[in-house]
Order: C-alpha cells, then structure tokens, then sequence
C-alpha cells in the first residue's frame, strides 16, 4: 500500500459532511444510491466539494446483479420477505449484502483527477480512515478476503479474521464514491445466516454458471463484539467524523443544494426503473 497517495486522498481541504444516519425507515436505499451518483457527478464536474456521507437503512438486503441469476430466485426472495427484510438490487459489483439499523454506511466522494485515482488508492484511504476511527483499541484492522462472508472480496476487513466491513467504489462522470458499511452492533453471524439461507434457497443444491459464496457465519462478527464495548450508531458517527476533520482544512455540513437536486431525481428515477426491469 502507497500509504502516502491514500493518506493524500483523505486530506482535502474542504470537506463537506452528508449525515443521513438518522433518517429512520422511510429512507429508502434506492436514495441513497442517486445520492451517491448524484454526488459523483457534482464532484467530478468541479461543482461540489469532495463529499462524506453517511447512512442507515433499516432490514434491507441489498443485492448485486449476479444474485439475480439464480436458478430458484422467488424462492431465495421470499426468505427475505418472511425475515421482514426489503431488497433491491444495486448498480455496482459485489453480491448480497445486509443493512439493519446497527449497520453504518459511510461513503467517501472525490473527484478523479487529471491523473485517475487508482482503484486501490481509493480502497486503501477507506481502510486508513476506519483503521483511525479505532486506532484506541489494541487490535490490528486487516484488509483481506474473508472467502466464507457474504460479498468476499479483497478489502474484506476483519479483526482475527472475523469480518466486520466491507469496501466497494462507484465511478462515473468523473467522480469515484468509495463505500463502506460497518457492522456496528447486533451479531454478525446472524446476518449471515439470513444470507446463508439465501442462496441455499436460491440454489436448491443444483449448480449455476455463476459462484456464489459458501457461507460460514462464524466468520462474520459486529465492531460491538470484537471490540466487547456497547458501540451505537451516534458513538461510531462521532468517530468517523472526528477522524475525517483531523485530516481536513475546513469541515461543514450541507444537504443537496441547486442543480444537485434536479441530478437527484434523474439518478432517483433511473436505480427506481433500473430495479423494477431486473426484479420484474
């Protein structure tokens, strides 16, 4: 890891703060994915500062594209629905994941500059950034493929290899979003097991052209329980914008303003179509 170029990335001069953590249920994370288009698109135009935002959405399964080739997909769907969970499906890569209210979303929003920010520089300034917001407890952060989690992948981070986060990035217009969402509270193992069901449903032990993971949700665990201190949303909030601001110069809030809120509805309308096409 270029610790120096990612380090760059996380101190930018201003930053502005999206705080959408206390939106309730009614926020949808259909939103929060135009929000985060929208924010690329502003950003990378020049007309918008680079961007922190923060969200929870409540009993949602956000699926990737791939989890809706499976063979017996109703069926895989309608665990969700019994467990109470709502679904869509997102516009970038990755597979299931879970969202409850103990779920911390966080994204980060710059521009890509004349040179392109490496894919991995953005992964790394995330992992900077949560290693920081605990750098208090005597424990080492890893980055690295949990392969038994739900949606492994490379920036997998885990404390004694159990997986509490993982790390995904958007690009478009010339703006990358680099996303992380950090279980917080509540068990991890029981998200995975929700998962887990999931995709033995959706596979019914026949085969697909497609991988899907193999579950183990032992290898899942919330910050809460790996670090045995009570962590609530507020406390982990506090942290991620504490960190931030010792990287920044100026440091504010602001919701979507001017030509923003007309991209919002555009980008709104679009993941909203988008699903209805790929769920029918």
């Amino acid at each position: 890891m270029d610790k120096e170029k990612a380090y760059a990335l996380l101190r930018q001069d201003r930053w502005r703060v999206i705080d959408q953590s206390s939106l309730g249920p009614m926020f949808g994370a259909l939103q929060s994915f135009a929000m985060d288009d929208t924010l690329c698109t502003a950003i990378g135009a020049g007309q918008s500062d680079p961007t922190a935002r923060s969200w929870v959405h409540h009993q949602t399964v956000v699926l990737g594209i791939q989890d809706t080739k499976l063979p017996f997909l109703s069926d895989a769907l309608e665990v969700l629905e019994e467990e109470g969970y709502r679904y869509i499906v997102r516009n970038s890569g990755g597979l299931a994941v879970v969202l409850d209210e103990g779920v911390l979303n966080l994204s980060l929003v710059f521009p890509d500059s004349e040179k392109g920010i490496d894919i991995n520089r953005g992964y790394d300034a995330m992992w900077l950034l949560v290693k920081d917001m605990f750098k208090e407890f005597e424990v080492e952060i890893e980055a690295k493929e949990i392969t038994q989690s739900y949606c492994p992948g490379s920036y997998d981070l885990s404390i004694n290899d159990q997986k509490f986060a993982g790390i995904s990035q958007r690009r478009i217009r010339n703006g990358v979003a680099v996303q992380v969402y950090l279980c917080v509270s509540g068990s991890g193992s029981e998200r995975a097991r929700l998962i887990q069901r999931f995709y033995e449903t959706g596979l019914k032990d026949g085969t697909s052209k497609f991988t899907f993971p193999t579950i183990d949700p032992e290898v899942m665990a919330s910050l809460s329980e790996l670090l045995g201190v009570e962590l609530s949303i507020q406390d982990v909030m506090l942290r991620f914008l504490q960190s931030l601001k010792g990287f920044s110069g100026e440091f504010y809030s602001s919701a979507l303003q001017g030509e923003e809120y007309g991209m919002y509805e555009m980008y709104y309308q679009r993941v909203v179509d988008r699903n209805e096409k790929v769920l029918g």
